[in-house]
């Protein structure tokens, strides 16, 4: 079948690996020194290697290519988990069990305020949302991941006050929004981009499409990505 794929281009390689750490699937080893695409049915496609690579050595392209294999990946990791003795927690490590304490107010300070619900429009994941919808007319324009409002309590405060929300989640529904983002780009009056992620490998395919729809609307858009750890600190922005 012909689908979407990585390619790694050796001569840029400089072999520091980061890509394979960052594909939890395993489709890319050191081989020679050199990140090689080792099985086509491990690449799910989504790139979370492509941020990684500090040299620009992994692309896109469309080629024939085995399916990718979720099963397999599955029974890979958890074969190379009995290998080394790690528990396995079976699946991304973004979905790895953990228990989190919320904060609470010291004692003697004020109950927070009621919270508002500062949603500005209806549907808002990005694979329903029409993309001329008039809302998007002049609007700051927050790209989030769908984990990111349950880990951040004040998401609604912080981030979405202001702005048109989109919220998605690659792993989970399995496209790259690269496509729908550009669009959006393209046919409106678009302020300002602002992409809220995890910092669980998985989201970087939401923050790769985003920069790929900067890039391909051929428009200059003020941008910042934030990246939230799953605690609820603010990583970095």
């Amino acid at each position: 079948m012909k689908r979407r794929i990585i390619a790694i281009d050796e001569s840029k390689c400089n072999g520091c690996g980061a890509c394979a750490a960052a594909c939890h699937e395993g489709a890319i080893s050191m081989v020679n020194g050199k990140a090689k695409l080792v099985r086509d049915d491990y690449c799910d496609g989504l790139g979370d290697c492509l941020p990684t690579c500090p040299t620009g050595a992994i692309t896109f392209v469309e080629r024939e290519a085995a399916a990718y294999d979720e099963k397999a990946v599955l029974a890979n990791k958890q074969e190379k988990m009995r290998r080394e003795g790690a528990p396995l927690p079976g699946g991304c490590p973004g979905s790895r069990l953990r228990s989190i304490q919320p904060a609470r107010p010291d004692a003697g300070e004020p109950a927070p305020a009621q919270p508002v619900n500062r949603l500005a429009q209806w549907p808002v994941q990005i694979k329903l949302v029409p993309a001329n919808a008039p809302y998007f007319s002049g609007a700051k324009l927050l790209i989030a991941a769908d984990c990111t409002a349950y880990a951040y309590a004040a998401f609604h405060e912080r981030f979405m006050k202001g702005h048109i929300t989109l919220i998605g989640c690659p792993k989970l529904d399995g496209v790259d929004y690269a496509e729908k983002l550009t669009e959006i780009l393209r046919e409106n009056d678009i302020r300002s981009v602002t992409v809220v992620r995890m910092e669980v490998p998985c989201c970087g395919g939401l923050e790769h499409a985003a920069k790929t729809a900067l890039q391909n609307s051929g428009k200059f858009i003020p941008w910042q990505v934030v990246t939230l750890s799953t605690d609820g600190r603010i990583l970095d922005q």
